[in-house]
């Protein structure tokens, strides 16, 4: 009786290979974040180079904003009804072409002239396409091909990836372009990365689901039709809290890595200590992500870690907006971007886990997606604000500010007003959000399920009636 019983449980099994799919993802979001901030870091150059003006210029990387928003509700369709395999071979596919496009301006026999930069921001454009395909997928991936107590570091190795690209592009670009002839040479260079990751994607990716689901939420036998899933969203009062609290988290740090240059050099700190901020920003976030994801993949404290992430970046926020307004304090204010990028962003892969939990069995694609698209309409919205308010400073005898940043621009009270969005958001957050965890209840109430890896299997040989 026992052995008829054990026949019957449910199988789960996951497969070696989801570290390729993996690898694959992390490598294109990687290769498309460095793509898109290719020339910001070196505009002046790139805009003498192509003999046109620094708003042109400005547009190879505002295009990926413009492009985001429709395109993304696209990429959530297409990854949570064709398929997570369709979606990544898709991004990696438009990424390289669009990449070796930009080539195309360096070439003298395919030369248009003064309008070489239609090749770049053709290019361009084919890689903003393809970003939400790749910025969508991680809460996907991890959920189809890992298992329950991998998934959280998963979708944070995927998620981070695409800020360790903005991070190695604002290194790298000036690294390689000393003077506006070295051009060429970054063009090449940035599509190694994106012909490499369609290679690998289109080799590695086989399958959009694995032949036997890594635990019983990855099976969605329930899951709803894609409209159907919005509907439930719609519903979904944690979700839609989540949504607008993570949303606005994201959009605020979009303002902030922005802006932060401008609003550091009216008291008189130079690039170089904005760059190094900057990547004290990004570099400690990427910490900070790889360990909280550890962390709550043995635990599964999602709420707990997001809503003390969320504090702890207010208060981060708020330090800055005193500080940054003070000269002389480049200790202080390296010590509270590190803070700010150590809370703010590992808070981001554990909280779109969350959006899972509290939203399944909706797609994974959607429940991330629209997260994202709000970041992106808010990122609109809080930068034509945090503009609004920034006046001009006519007594700055300290200012590093050059013409092309706008002279020097008082930014204390746009500042104040992030903190305060900061703040008001983890508030509402801590106080209002409250939700069961619907996937991992799916899944415990399997009590007889079984998870194993290929590992597993080639060392106690139970491989039951699965098929690799």
């Amino acid at each position: 009786m026992e052995e008829e019983e054990e026949e019957k449980a449910p199988f789960f099994k996951a497969y070696r290979r989801r570290w390729v799919l993996l690898a694959a993802a992390g490598l294109l979001s990687a290769s498309n974040a460095m793509l898109w901030l290719t020339f910001a870091p070196v505009a002046d150059k790139t805009a003498e180079y192509f003999h046109t003006t620094m708003d042109v210029v400005n547009w190879l990387s505002l295009v990926y904003l413009v492009i985001s928003v429709p395109f993304g509700l696209l990429a959530i369709w297409i990854l949570d009804t064709i398929g997570l395999k369709c979606a990544i071979l898709l991004c990696a596919w438009l990424n390289m072409i669009g990449s070796i496009i930009r080539i195309f301006s360096i070439i003298n026999f395919l030369s248009l002239g003064s309008l070489n930069i239609v090749y770049l921001l053709t290019g361009q454009c084919l890689c903003a396409v393809a970003q939400p395909l790749i910025i969508f997928s991680p809460t996907k991936l991890a959920a189809l091909w890992f298992p329950e107590h991998q998934r959280a570091t998963a979708n944070m190795i995927g998620s981070m990836s695409n800020p360790l690209g903005i991070l190695i592009a604002n290194l790298l670009s000036p690294a390689l372009v000393k003077e506006g002839k070295d051009i060429p040479l970054m063009l090449g260079v940035y599509a190694g990365p994106a012909i490499f990751a369609c290679v690998l994607a289109t080799l590695g990716v086989h399958d959009k689901v694995p032949p036997t689901p890594p635990s019983a939420s990855a099976s969605h036998s329930n899951a709803p039709s894609f409209s159907g899933g919005l509907k439930m969203l719609m519903r979904n009062v944690p979700y839609i809290i989540l949504t607008l609290c993570l949303g606005g988290g994201i959009a605020i740090f979009t303002c902030y890595s922005a802006l932060l240059e401008q609003v550091l050099c009216v008291n008189g700190y130079s690039d170089f200590f904005s760059g190094v901020s900057g990547a004290l920003f990004t570099v400690s976030g990427l910490i900070g992500a790889f360990f909280l994801g550890l962390y709550v993949d043995r635990t599964k404290k999602f709420t707990e870690a997001t809503k003390i992430c969320l504090c702890l970046t207010a208060l981060a926020s708020i330090a800055f907006a005193v500080v940054s307004q003070l000269r002389n304090q480049t200790y202080a204010l390296a010590a509270i971007s590190s803070l700010f990028g150590l809370f703010g962003f590992a808070v981001y892969p554990v909280a779109m886990e969350l959006a899972v939990e509290c939203s399944y069995p909706v797609g994974e694609g959607t429940v991330s997606g629209l997260i994202f698209v709000t970041s992106q309409l808010l990122g609109v919205l809080f930068m034509l604000l945090f503009q609004s308010l920034a006046v001009e400073k006519k007594n700055a005898p300290f200012s590093t500010c050059t013409a092309d940043q706008g002279g020097a621009l008082d930014w204390s009270n746009a500042i104040l007003v992030m903190a305060g969005i900061c703040s008001m958001a983890a508030c509402f957050f801590v106080v209002a959000f409250h939700t069961n965890y619907k996937r991992i209840y799916a899944e415990t109430s399997h009590a007889c399920s079984v998870n194993k890896t290929e590992d597993d299997v080639e060392v106690t040989g139970q491989t039951g009636n699965v098929s690799s």
